[in-house]
């Protein structure tokens, strides 16, 4: 027992100080330089306005998510001179085609096209919807972005600032999450909203921002070439995760975007939320495997609460690690994402930390994950391909 108690003494030592960590990368990425447009360049002693680059967005479609409507204008209301915006469904069955034609004929000044795709030759359908996208779109500044994103008029100025760098491949926006009515949804938004930007923060000291993140990037089209364009990815669960990785070796930059966007999660059933929980933390295990087990010291109220149960007198460390914790949540929260989610269910942060934990440890476990009603198999390296189901298999045994 001796020998439990220092092994979680010294675990929740290490989660206190990467609470201080967060907190010390928050300021770290808030005093960053934010990068402008340029107003205007002289032309002899004359000034015409600076013409930025023109960008693409591509959004992949599936059904109707909870507010897609008012995601999707948001896009189409961009404060910027010169986009287009290209949607893509698997099927033109999909209800999603009625209100992108509805978009469409409300804003007909902003180009746009819709792509029905057909059934996918490989895992992941996104990554095809992507690349039937890119390979439609005209512009070399391409911004990709899920069907629950919301955006403010200036996402696009921002974004265009940030790649005035000509080295810089890949932009991850960070994001504030915007749960649903149900209690699961509110737990997992108050999780994304401190917990995993923290870790991202994080990296970007540590080590800079060497991969991609859902759910919207910005990348260069020439750095999507350099790494083989969007069919490199087509195997692979964490196609975000992966395609900032990729970009990064290239010898490409990668960063975190100054711009943050809303992801709208929407209100989910327990199991539904358990199922993509689990399929996040399996695929993330597969995607970085050393980082995945260093996620144990993002966890310092379970740690410390753990401890306490093992050795009572230790109760000092778990006021202490709970203090910290929410000294990093606020500064995460409120300083860097204006969330007010958290502020007002303050007292979810423990218990969304106990699940979040609970899942970390279910994800060393298990090799299957259902995405979109379908079973898969994940490998080692984070590929991952179709189970069929046992009445398909018996559909086809059948003579």
């Amino acid at each position: 027992m001796a020998l439990v108690v220092l092994l979680l003494a010294v675990l929740t030592v290490g989660a206190a100080v990467y609470s201080l960590l967060v907190v010390v990368a928050v300021w770290d990425y808030l005093g960053a330089r934010r990068p402008k447009l340029p107003a205007g360049q002289a032309v002899g002693q004359a000034s015409r306005p600076a013409i930025p680059a023109p960008i693409s967005i591509l959004k992949p479609l599936a059904g109707l998510d909870e507010g897609l409507e008012e995601n999707l204008r948001s896009f189409f209301r961009q404060d910027y001179p010169n986009f287009e915006i290209l949607f893509a469904v698997r099927d033109a069955a999909d209800p999603a085609v009625a209100l992108v034609t509805k978009l469409r004929s409300e804003f007909p000044d902003i180009p746009s096209q819709l792509i029905v795709t057909g059934e996918p030759p490989y895992p992941n359908s996104k990554v095809y919807s992507l690349h039937r996208m890119v390979a439609e779109s005209h512009h070399d500044l391409i911004v990709m972005s899920d069907s629950d994103v919301r955006v403010t008029p200036g996402m696009l100025q921002a974004i265009a600032a940030e790649f005035q760098d000509p080295i810089l491949g890949l932009a991850t926006c960070p994001y504030r999450a915007v749960p649903g009515m149900s209690i699961w949804s509110r737990l997992e938004a108050i999780g994304l909203n401190t917990e995993f930007l923290a870790g991202i923060l994080v990296a970007r000291i540590v080590e800079g921002v060497k991969f991609g993140v859902g759910p919207a990037m910005a990348v260069q089209r020439k750095a999507l070439a350099r790494i083989g364009g969007m069919e490199r990815l087509k195997d692979y669960l964490a196609e975000d995760f992966m395609l900032g990785k990729l970009i990064a070796e290239s010898g490409y930059r990668t960063i975190l975007s100054s711009y943050v966007i809303e992801h709208r999660i929407g209100s989910e059933s327990l199991r539904a939320n358990f199922e993509h929980r689990l399929r996040w933390v399996r695929s993330t295990r597969r995607s970085r495997p050393s980082g995945y087990a260093g996620q144990v010291f993002t966890y310092p109220i379970p740690l410390a609460l753990l401890l306490t149960a093992a050795d009572p007198a230790w109760w000092p460390a778990l006021a202490v690690a709970a203090a910290l914790r929410a000294w990093a949540a606020w500064t995460v929260a409120r300083q860097t994402l204006d969330d007010r989610l958290t502020g007002m269910f303050w007292c979810l942060l423990p218990v969304q930390d106990v699940l979040s934990f609970a899942f970390w440890i279910a994800g060393f476990f298990g090799n299957h994950v259902t995405w979109r009603g379908r079973t898969y198999l994940l490998h080692a390296d984070g590929r991952f391909e179709a189970v069929a189901s046992p009445q398909a298999v018996n559909t086809t045994a059948q003579p």
